[in-house]
């Protein structure tokens, strides 16, 4: 890969991981404060929120589509673009802000199974919870901008900051004035509200914006048309990503909603990798001709199940342990099992993602937006009967399937070589498997690391054999540390 995509993949890397460390050490001091069963309600919460980003419209990757190719002819159309996407998403979320305040009555009232006094926090909050709508709609129109003009360390640098806001301040009200939703949600937002001002000062210096522009219809027009489709694979994607938290909450209760999203949680910290490689690329993939950006791909692709798969095998080994210690033996015992199973799933989107910018980047986003609301009512339908039937672990098998069925419609739809790409995923899965089946039969610790070191060395081996960029920067490396060889 390019050296200044693998530069912008390290810092985009720095600014995921950063914030990881403070949402590990919070998740305890909320779950001391709140109580298991209120913690639970929370995320239900940012759940339902999190279906109202459909609003964005798709206009957030159209503005980062549409500016980076703009940067790339310089046509002077940028400014011209952020101020029409602002605009025209500052107005859906607004719309946004009225859809959720019945909505999250209706959902708290009578759909989930939530005990009254939580109920009448809920409630409470509920200006607040529709304040967030428009808050993220225009965050993400930052994002988008900073992002197609690749001003990775300015976006990163404010992004961790808000990380930081929004983890430590609802902690601050919560030990400081009370832990009722009604006080945790509102502190929530306004740090989210202060997390936009520093992106959009942020944005406004990577444009070099001075003043306000109208918003232009055509301009509008274009960015609709194009994230229309991006509409409705986020929406889809959005809810699939929150559904199944939403049934077990339901079918189960927010008990165990706890018990399924706090691995959740801390597995999906994991894509760190993944999604710094997807900010990273989807700006160049879309400024990029459409063989190179195959080309692209084709080593994102390797590059991710080389760096991605030691990773996560050392998850697979270390996740009980770590629950154990981090939040007891009772969350370990519950949320382990399932947290392995997640753990596949992570690593298996995070090659779809890839796949599936690719296809958006060269302006093909239907077919993606098709495969995510063909395969939603069947995730639905699997989700039910395997939480009905296997509980929480059905839920985590359900997420798996759904992982393969988008590598393999994306796959297919992204027309690159399929053969080298399944081969190398193939090949990576079954060291996947086995740490899977290891990790949940063994109890031993040293039995566990040998194991896994011995699974970590033949995954680099399998590594070295398939990709032979691999095998030039050990070349390199030898050639450095001992240039006699040379």
């Amino acid at each position: 890969m390019e050296k200044s995509l693998l530069k912008n993949i390290a810092i985009n890397f720095a600014g995921l991981i950063l914030p990881v460390f403070v949402s590990l050490a919070t998740v305890p001091a909320y779950i001391h404060g709140m109580g298991i069963e209120r913690y639970g309600v929370i995320n239900l919460v940012w759940a339902l929120i999190g279906y109202f980003s459909v609003l964005d419209l798709g206009i957030s990757m159209a503005t980062e589509n549409h500016i980076a190719k703009a940067r790339q002819s310089n046509d002077g159309t940028i400014q011209r673009i952020f101020w029409s996407a602002f605009f025209l998403n500052l107005a859906t979320g607004l719309v946004g802000a009225v859809l959720i305040w019945f909505g999250a009555y209706v959902y708290v009232v009578h759909i989930a199974t939530i005990e009254p006094v939580f109920q009448r926090e809920v409630l409470h909050a509920l200006p607040w919870i529709a304040l967030a709508v428009p808050i993220a709609n225009i965050s993400w129109v930052f994002s988008g901008a900073i992002g197609g003009m690749e001003k990775f360390a300015l976006f990163n640098t404010n992004q961790t900051i808000g990380t930081f806001l929004f983890q430590l301040l609802p902690l601050a009200a919560l030990y400081l004035i009370s832990p009722s939703l009604a006080v945790v949600v509102p502190a929530a937002v306004i740090a989210r509200f202060l997390a936009a001002l520093l992106l959009g000062y942020g944005t406004f210096r990577a444009i070099g914006i001075t003043g306000i522009s109208k918003p232009e219809w055509p301009l509008i027009r274009e960015l609709f048309n194009y994230g229309r489709w991006l509409l409705l694979f986020s929406g889809a994607s959005m809810i699939a990503t929150t559904l199944d938290r939403v049934v077990i909450g339901s079918m189960l209760g927010a008990k165990y909603v706890a018990y399924y999203a706090t691995p959740q949680n801390l597995v999906t910290r994991m894509n760190l990798l993944p999604s710094a490689m997807l900010r990273t690329l989807f700006p160049r993939f879309s400024a990029s001709a459409s063989d190179h950006a195959d080309e692209l791909s084709h080593q994102a692709l390797a590059f991710l199940n080389c760096a991605f798969t030691p990773c996560v095998v050392v998850a697979l080994f270390a996740l009980a342990p770590f629950l154990n210690i981090w939040l007891g033996h009772e969350m370990a015992v519950q949320s382990a099992p399932v947290g392995r199973i997640l753990v596949i799933g992570v690593w298996l989107a995070g090659q779809s993602s890839i796949i599936g910018v690719l296809i958006q980047a060269k302006a093909n986003p239907a077919q993606v937006a098709r495969v995510g609301w063909i395969g939603l009512p069947i995730f639905a339908l699997v989700l039910w009967l395997s939480i009905r039937w296997y509980g929480l672990l059905g839920a985590g098998v359900a997420v798996v399937a759904k992982a393969f069925f988008d590598y393999a419609a994306f796959l297919y739809f992204s027309k690159l070589k399929p053969r080298p790409i399944l081969r190398n995923m193939a090949g990576h899965l079954v060291f996947l498997v086995i740490a899977t089946v290891c990790a949940d039969s063994m109890d031993s610790l040293s039995g566990m690391a040998a194991i896994g070191v011995a699974l970590l060395a033949g995954n680099l081996a399998w590594s070295f054999c398939e990709s032979s960029e691999l095998r030039e920067v050990a070349a390199r490396v030898r050639q450095r540390l001992l240039p006699s060889a040379g």
